[in-house]
């Protein structure tokens, strides 16, 4: 028996505003301090067909000024919460 794995796209499935909180709020919960994820999941949001995306791959390496400006741009915000232990 041949199992067919389909690769998984999270923009694929960011269709309404609520759809991307969620993901984005999710994404930073999951991802703590862990500034490639926190880049891949703003460049998921951002979609395959803008120029961010590549800035906001794993290879991409963005200033967090450049992180704070494109949060803005999605209609983001970072917000703070006291960490979990």
């Amino acid at each position: 028996m041949t199992i067919k794995l389909k690769k998984w796209d999270s923009a694929e499935h960011l269709k309404t505003e609520e759809d991307i909180a969620r993901y984005w709020e999710a994404c930073l919960e999951e991802g703590g301090d862990d500034p490639v994820f926190i880049s891949a999941a703003l460049g998921n949001i951002a979609g395959r067909g803008e120029g961010l995306y590549k800035a906001l791959s794993p290879g991409g390496n963005p200033e967090f000024a450049t992180v704070m400006k494109v949060i803005r741009a999605l209609g983001l915000e970072l917000r703070g919460a006291p960490a979990r232990s």
